[in-house]
């Protein structure tokens, strides 16, 4: 039985930027307190998931004290992190830590990288982008990073072209050549599952597609390349906090044979171990 506890963006959006996040539930600061449990941030699919096994299977004997915390945003487990509120997270990539580092003025650092989950692009009304019509309308995820991740995934599969040098902070203003005149719906991340009865297709993050039971390595009209991706998602914390013996051994943990496996059987391709 999963023991998490659950926080919605609706909730803590209102403060998401704050940095003194009282909705984490802990009256001290997490990450200062290493006798005490480790709590993580995580989003809820697959990475919660990923460190529910973990708390279930590995973490008493390892003697790791597991506290899983999910959140359904970009922002807040970041933030979390930062003010001490939880002393880990894993939901994110590197090109998108470096993005939220610089905008917001944390000290988020990776500690080890886990999976990837392969972005994709999908449709409820079209079965290849053959069948894309001119004119469609295409959602994408509106933050810098996975915006610029998912044009590159059109250019790659010759749907767009992009300008030279056109890297992870590219917009649809950097698109050269539309062959198919599409249009761009920029959507929260999150919202891009519920967008597909609103538009003829959407590229959509791999957690987020999993969780609207979509299956990335079936339903995808073009997927994501593991090979050589930057996109892999790792265990994070603030800076100072890398040799926190909790923060170690749940690293191990987390790059376990045991872990490849349960990602392996549980997703299908869907998520992919890094390690």
């Amino acid at each position: 039985m999963r023991n998490t506890a659950k926080i919605t963006t609706a909730v803590l959006a209102a403060g998401a930027l704050t940095l003194g996040l009282t909705a984490c539930g802990s009256d001290k600061d997490s990450a200062s307190d290493t006798s005490g449990p480790l709590i993580v941030a995580a989003s809820p699919v697959p990475h919660a998931e990923i460190l529910d096994y973990v708390k279930e299977n590995l973490a008493e004997k390892a003697g790791l004290d597991l506290e899983v915390k999910e959140f359904t945003d970009y922002v807040t487990p970041n933030t979390a992190t930062e003010d001490g509120s939880v002393g880990a997270n894993y939901f994110q990539n590197q090109p998108y830590l470096d993005d939220f580092n610089k905008k917001n003025g944390t000290h988020i650092v990776p500690v080890v990288t886990v999976h990837l989950e392969p972005l994709g692009l999908y449709s409820s009304t079209v079965k290849s982008v053959d069948d894309l019509k001119s004119g469609a309308t295409v959602a994408v995820p509106n933050d810098t990073v996975n915006e610029a991740r998912a044009l590159k995934l059109l250019a790659a599969n010759g749907i767009i072209t992009l300008k030279d040098g056109a890297g992870t902070s590219a917009t649809p203003a950097d698109i050269t050549k539309n062959p198919k005149g599409l249009k761009f719906k920029e959507l929260e991340a999150a919202q891009t599952p519920r967008s597909l009865d609103d538009v003829d297709a959407a590229v959509i993050n791999g957690n987020y597609a999993i969780e609207a039971d979509l299956k990335p390595a079936e339903d995808a009209l073009v997927l994501e390349s593991a090979k050589d991706n930057p996109y892999g998602n790792f265990l994070a914390v603030k800076e100072g906090n890398e040799d926190d013996p909790r923060v170690k051994k749940l690293a191990k943990l987390l790059t376990s044979d045991e872990v490849k496996k349960f990602i392996e059987d549980k997703y299908a391709g869907s998520v992919i171990a890094s390690f």
